[in-house]
């Protein structure tokens, strides 16, 4: 079979997005898909000094198929996140959790020559997604990495409904936290830095709401058994220890550098757990989406057009934190 050639869309070392090529061959297991929608993440600020294709968070439609390809067809919708492969033989992936191989394929770490910002993509099928009737590509591309993480987080590690779980911000990790977790019959407590976002947390499912910029104590009545980090740097722990019930469990979702630091004797002294998590394993991932469906979560979402022009502006945007709350790049006629 002949090469695919389609364009990309790269970050370089000097920050400046450029529009280059590749060319793949279309393997046995592998599907073709014309991208239509691709999410902006913070992850991708990370990599823009990088040279690789930006971009994890893609949907498109199918439009061709390896010989031993199965469950896709032409025309078929289909997204893929963070995670490209795995060796599907260890006892990780055997166990279901191929999101923790040690020969895992992942943004940032393989595939370099390809990702959501393109023409085009080719992929395993076994780490696509069938896109639900009931999601729209737009919405279902910040479902493929920020959807997927909060969900990861709350239904891998036993989050019940009987449970109180706090959200820490309000971007775009922290707004489908709280749908998902609502959704789920949570009592969900939202904490921002100001009054400026009351509204939005309460209508996308927020029980109680608290200001924290110049507050000296969090008084929140019954405190909370999970409590999810989703802003951009670590926030004041002594501030958020206090509320977190004994045994309680904290979600560090912030991707950021450098180590991570808690006052010791108020984590062993109330028996707290702080629980790393990232996006999820196939299993979770599907049964994300089908919950999304279901319950009609959707994303918050501003466009861009998926060209070079379109891809710079929402980077611009997305860094000065003038985007709410996933920028999402939409190809030409799509």
């Amino acid at each position: 079979m002949s090469s695919i050639d389609f364009t990309v869309y790269k970050g370089s070392p000097s920050g400046k997005i450029v529009k280059g090529s590749t060319s793949k061959d279309l393997r046995p297991d592998e599907v073709l898909l014309r991208v239509t929608h691709a999410g902006l993440c913070g992850t991708d600020l990370h990599h823009r000094n990088q040279d690789m294709v930006l971009s994890h968070e893609g949907v498109g439609v199918v439009e061709k198929v390896g010989s031993e390809v199965a469950n896709y067809k032409v025309g078929d919708r289909a997204g893929w996140g963070y995670l490209h492969d795995a060796c599907l033989h260890c006892d990780q992936c055997l166990s279901g959790n191929e999101i923790f191989c040690t020969k895992r394929a992942m943004y940032g770490e393989s595939d370099f020559d390809q990702g959501a910002f393109a023409t085009h993509a080719v992929w395993k099928e076994a780490f696509l997604f069938h896109i639900p009737d009931g999601v729209s590509s737009a919405e279902a591309a910040p479902l493929m990495c920020a959807g997927a993480t909060v969900f990861n987080a709350l239904e891998l590690y036993g989050v019940r409904p009987t449970d109180r779980v706090g959200v820490v911000g309000i971007g775009g990790l922290g707004h489908l936290a709280i749908q998902f977790a609502a959704k789920m019959g949570c009592d969900v407590v939202v904490f921002s830095s100001t009054d400026s976002k009351r509204n939005e947390a309460v209508t996308l499912g927020a029980k109680e709401f608290y200001a924290t910029r110049g507050a000296r104590k969090l008084d929140i009545g019954r405190p909370v058994n999970y409590l999810i980090v989703t802003t951009s740097a670590s926030p004041d722990w002594n501030q958020y220890l206090p509320i977190i019930a004994p045994m309680g469990t904290i979600f560090p979702l912030t991707v950021t550098d450098g180590n991570f630091s808690i006052p010791h004797m108020r984590l062993v002294g109330k028996g707290l757990r702080v629980q790393g998590s990232i996006c999820p394993s196939r299993g979770l991932h599907v049964k994300m989406l089908r919950f999304a469906a279901l319950h009609g979560i959707k994303p918050v979402i501003q466009t861009f057009p998926l060209t070079l022009e379109g891809i710079e502006e929402a980077i611009d945007k997305l860094e000065k934190g003038q985007i709410r709350y996933r920028g999402v790049l939409v190809a030409p006629g799509a």
